[in-house]
C-alpha cells in the first residue's frame, strides 16, 4: 500500500468529519466521502498497479481524477468545513493575513474565474500527455504523483466554481455552466482521437498498440460522460428556471460560513 494516498485521503476524510456543525445534508456527506474512497481506490493496489501496466488503466485513473472525484468532492462544500477543526486563533490569524493580502486576493480572485480554471485544465491535459512527459510520470514516481497534482487541484477549482462550492463561486447563469463544461469535454474528444488513429503506440512504456485505443475509448466516452451529465442538467435548469433560481435572503448553512 502506498502510504501517501493513505495519509492525504484520511486527513480530507478526518478533517471534513471534525469539522461538521450543526444540521448537515446527508447526501452532501455522502458525496464528498464518496469521493475520498473513490481517490483513494484509484491511487492505490490493485488499481495503480494496474495502471503501471496498461494506458487504458492509467487513462481510467486520469478520468477518474479529473471527472468524477471533483465533483463529489466539491458537492459536499467541503472547504469552509474542513477549515472548522483548526484553532480558532489559528484560523483568524491565517484568515485575516490572507484576506489582508492585496495581491492573495487579486490572484484567488483570477484563477476561480471558469474561463481560467477551465484554460489551465486543458493546458494540464496536453502538457502532461506530450509522450516524453507521460512516460518519465509512468516510470517515475514523484513524477507522476506531480502529474495527478496538476490534474486533481485545476479541476476542483472548476468543478468547484460551476457547482457553487464556497467560496469559489462562479456568477454566471445555468447556460454559461452548460458551455463551460461542453468545452471542457474538448481535450478529451483531441486527445482520444490522436490515440486511436495513432498508426504505432505513442508512449514507450505502454507498447500495446490494441491497449492504447482501448484508451482512446476510456477518454472518448468515460472521459466525457461527467461533463456531458452536468452540460444537461445546466442546460436544462437554464430551460426551466425554479423557485431555486429567485434570490431570497436566507441564513448561510454551517458549511457556507466565514474561513474565520
Amino acid at each position: 500500500m502506498d502510504p501517501l494516498p493513505l495519509v492525504v485521503c484520511g486527513t480530507a476524510a478526518t478533517l471534513y468529519a471534525l469539522g461538521r456543525r450543526g444540521r448537515v445534508r446527508l447526501w452532501r456527506e455522502a458525496s464528498f466521502y464518496s469521493g475520498v474512497a473513490l481517490a483513494f481506490v484509484v491511487l492505490e493496489p490493485p488499481f495503480d498497479t494496474w495502471a503501471d501496466t496498461w494506458l487504458s488503466a492509467h487513462m481510467t485513473q486520469h478520468v477518474v481524477l479529473m471527472t468524477v472525484v471533483p465533483p463529489l468532492v466539491v458537492l459536499g462544500r467541503p472547504w469552509p468545513r474542513m477549515w472548522l477543526p483548526f484553532p480558532l486563533s489559528a484560523r483568524r490569524a491565517v484568515g485575516g493575513a490572507l484576506s489582508r493580502s492585496p495581491s492573495f486576493r487579486r490572484s484567488a480572485g483570477f484563477l476561480k474565474r471558469p474561463w481560467v480554471a477551465l484554460a489551465v485544465q486543458w493546458a494540464m491535459v496536453a502538457l502532461w500527455h506530450v509522450p516524453q512527459l507521460y512516460d518519465a510520470a509512468a516510470r517515475n514516481e514523484w513524477i507522476h504523483v506531480l502529474e495527478h497534482v496538476c490534474f486533481v487541484a485545476p479541476a476542483l477549482v472548476f468543478w468547484g466554481a460551476l457547482l457553487d462550492a464556497p467560496p469559489v463561486r462562479a456568477r454566471i447563469d445555468d447556460l454559461q455552466r452548460s458551455l463551460y463544461f461542453a468545452a471542457a469535454m474538448i481535450p478529451m474528444w483531441i486527445l482520444a482521437i490522436v490515440l486511436a488513429f495513432a498508426p504505432a503506440p505513442i508512449y514507450g512504456a505502454y507498447p500495446s498498440l490494441t491497449d492504447q485505443q482501448l484508451a482512446a475509448g476510456v477518454m472518448w466516452v468515460p472521459g466525457s460522460l461527467t461533463y456531458f451529465i452536468a452540460v444537461i442538467v445546466f442546460f436544462y435548469r437554464w430551460l426551466e428556471p425554479g423557485p431555486s433560481d429567485v434570490p431570497t435572503s436566507v441564513e448561510p448553512r454551517p458549511e457556507e460560513l466565514s474561513w474565520t
